[in-house]
C-alpha cells in the first residue's frame, strides 16, 4: 500500500534524528486514534503530516454530520408525504401501502386482520352551521379519539373528505365489530366545543375481515359497503 506520507507530500523532509523537546511534546499530545488510523510509524509523523491527517478527520467529522442532517431530511420528507395534511394520521396512500403489507402478513402467517371505514356523519351541517374551521376541527378531532383507542399496532388513516379508516392487526371479523362499536361510541360521546357550543358528532363504520387472497383496494371496498348498510338499515 502506498505511504500515506508520499501520498500527502513526496517532498517532505525527513526528522532529524536529534528532535528537539518541542517536537516531542507536540507527538506526545497528537490524538492517538489519528496515529493509529494513519498506520504510520512515529518517525514519519513530521508537522506537515499531522496537519493533513488533522484536516482529513475533520472532513470526515463533517461529512459523518452532514450525512446524519440528510437522512434527518429524508426521514422527515418520508414523514410529511404519509401524513394527512389536515390530521395527524396516515393520509391514504399510506394507509394502503399499509394495509397491503397486512395483507401479505396475513397471508404468510394464517393470521386473521381487518378494516374498518368509518364515515363521520353530519359534516356538511356542521360546516354550513358553524363554519369550515368547526368542521376541520370536528375531523381532528375524530382522528384523536380513534388514535387514542387503538393499539400502537393498528394503523389509522383519512381515506377521504370525512372518511377514516381503521387497520385492526391480528383481529377476526367478530372482534373487529366489538372494536368497531366501541369506537363509534367513542366518537359519538365526545362532542365537539366550538364557540361555547357543544357539536354532537357521530359516524357510521363498516368492517371487513381480509385473508391473503385479497388486495388492499377490494378490503376497503367491502368495508365502505358494508359501512353503507349499516347506514341505510333502519334505526333500532
Amino acid at each position: 500500500m502506498q505511504n500515506i506520507a508520499q501520498r500527502v507530500s513526496s517532498g517532505v523532509e525527513r526528522p532529524r534524528r536529534g528532535r528537539s523537546a518541542e517536537a516531542d511534546s507536540d507527538a506526545a499530545e497528537e490524538p492517538p486514534e489519528l496515529v493509529l488510523a494513519a498506520g504510520l510509524p512515529e518517525a514519519e509523523l513530521t508537522p506537515q503530516v499531522r496537519a493533513v491527517l488533522a484536516r482529513l478527520a475533520a472532513e470526515g467529522d463533517e461529512l459523518r454530520r452532514e450525512l446524519a442532517e440528510a437522512r434527518a431530511q429524508i426521514s422527515q420528507l418520508e414523514r410529511l408525504a404519509d401524513e394527512d395534511a389536515l390530521t395527524p394520521i396516515a393520509n391514504r396512500r399510506a394507509f394502503v401501502r399499509e394495509l397491503t403489507r397486512m395483507i401479505a402478513f396475513t397471508k404468510r402467517y394464517g393470521v386473521p386482520s381487518s378494516v374498518v371505514y368509518f364515515d363521520v356523519n353530519g359534516m356538511k351541517q356542521i360546516n354550513d352551521t358553524y363554519g369550515h374551521l368547526a368542521g376541520d376541527a370536528a375531523l381532528r378531532l375524530v382522528a384523536k379519539l380513534l388514535l387514542d383507542n387503538v393499539r400502537s399496532s393498528d394503523i389509522v388513516g383519512r381515506l377521504g373528505g370525512d372518511e377514516f379508516g381503521v387497520i385492526l392487526a391480528h383481529t377476526s371479523q367478530e372482534q373487529a365489530n366489538r372494536k368497531a362499536a366501541a369506537l363509534a361510541e367513542a366518537i359519538g360521546s365526545t362532542p365537539l366545543h366550538w364557540a361555547g357550543a357543544d357539536i354532537a358528532l357521530s359516524a357510521a363504520h363498516g368492517v371487513y375481515s381480509f385473508s391473503g387472497r385479497d388486495d388492499a383496494q377490494v378490503a376497503i371496498e367491502a368495508a365502505d359497503r358494508a359501512m353503507y348498510r349499516q347506514k341505510r338499515a333502519p334505526s333500532r
